[in-house]
């Protein structure tokens, strides 16, 4: 007659295939009972109710535990776990892919936030470049990768100058530099702006692997990698590159933006990146005379962020310096900072910044400054 410990270790044959692991190590297995009569009893706690794979890690619990000697018959009991168990899981789900993901020259300190749309036309590139901007002005060193192989619009955005060059002695790619920031782009290494380049899914992913592995980016406190639109190979190559990267999601107020960003978000949960926001671009224009006017709708950024449990982080105005700045290489953070859009995006910046604080601040030599800080300004107001 087999035992329990029999039934574990024949367990630890099932696999997950979307998280890469077997049932077991995953912590999925929450219940094992196996009766006098020959009838094991598995329970199996599934990320979501409806996860897809759920047919194939029943069959495959079946057969593994029924091929044990005494066992008679197979019962597999399905649950959803809870919020906080799911969490673990990603957790250890991120933790393995860290120590299994290839090396590149993203130091573990940096954060790096993936800037993703579910449709073009959202403003998602305005919203890297300036929110990278916002980022720099508060003291942070900020790299920008613009992902958007086909749709590069970084560079004009930023105003970076190519070409890009080589290190003689390392061989690494050197970004540009615009606005304090750091910048990498296929806009930067081809002969102009109306070159078209005409690369399928695996060229896709290889170049931006080489963006990661053979750029010097140095020691950067954030990236920010401006995605193509929608839920391709880039996005799926970023995951697998960079496992500690984070998502910010864009929007436009309209009801059809918001339903194509929830597949991003679905992506996102996929590939166990965490959503750290929402940012609702367009989210009204307003006159000289003050008075606002909804031209693409409103609500749709919270009802987005509600929907998929994030903060909304941020709401963009329509402004035409946003417009101008973009074309002139002169981004409205620099240009405008006091404006409507210039506002929005310095605030959008401190949201960051408490979303995802950078690594040296939650050290513990990180948190005694900030608690000395307090303290000495808590002194400083009760002696004024």
């Amino acid at each position: 007659m087999s035992t329990r410990d029999d039934i574990y270790k024949a367990l630890e044959a099932v696999n997950d295939p979307e998280l890469g692991g077997n049932i077991v190590e995953l912590g999925m297995v929450s219940s094992v009972d196996l009766d006098d009569s020959g009838v094991a009893r598995i329970g199996v706690a599934l990320t979501i109710a409806e996860c897809p794979m759920r047919g194939q890690i029943e069959s495959d619990t079946v057969r593994k535990v029924r091929a044990l000697p005494g066992v008679r018959d197979v019962v597999v009991e399905t649950t959803a776990m809870t919020k906080s168990q799911r969490a673990d899981l990603m957790g250890r789900v991120r933790r393995d892919a860290r120590d299994r993901a290839e090396p590149t020259q993203i130091r573990p300190t940096t954060r790096v936030l993936a800037v993703a749309s579910g449709k073009g036309g959202v403003g998602k590139s305005s919203i890297s470049v300036n929110l990278a901007i916002s980022l720099a002005a508060r003291g942070q060193r900020v790299g920008v990768l613009d992902a958007d192989i086909w749709g590069f619009s970084i560079p004009r955005m930023l105003g970076a100058k190519g070409p890009l060059t080589a290190d003689d002695e390392t061989h690494l790619i050197q970004p540009a530099q615009a606005h304090g920031v750091s910048v990498v782009s296929t806009g930067l290494i081809i002969e102009s702006e109306e070159t078209a380049l005409m690369w399928r899914g695996l060229m896709l992913s290889k170049a931006l692997e080489q963006f990661l592995k053979q750029v010097a980016w140095g020691e950067l406190d954030y990236l920010l990698i401006d995605l193509p639109p929608g839920t391709g190979d880039i996005q799926m190559a970023l995951s697998r590159l960079l496992p500690q990267a984070e998502m910010l999601v864009v929007t436009t107020p309209q009801l059809a933006a918001q339903k194509v960003a929830i597949r991003v978000a679905d992506m996102a949960r996929r590939s166990y990146m965490p959503v750290i926001g929402v940012v609702e671009n367009m989210a009204g224009f307003t006159c000289d005379h003050g008075e606002t006017y909804p031209l693409f709708g409103s609500g749709g950024g919270q009802e987005l962020a509600d929907e998929i449990g994030v903060p909304l982080l941020g709401r963009i105005p329509l402004d035409p310096v946003v417009v101008k700045g973009g074309d002139d290489g002169a981004p409205v953070a620099v240009t405008a900072p006091d404006g409507p859009a210039g506002r929005a995006f310095a605030d959008l910046g401190d949201r960051v910044l408490e979303a995802m604080p950078p690594v040296a601040d939650e050290t513990c030599t990180g948190r005694i400054a900030k608690l000395v800080a307090q303290m000495d300004e808590e002194l400083a107001t009760a002696h004024g």
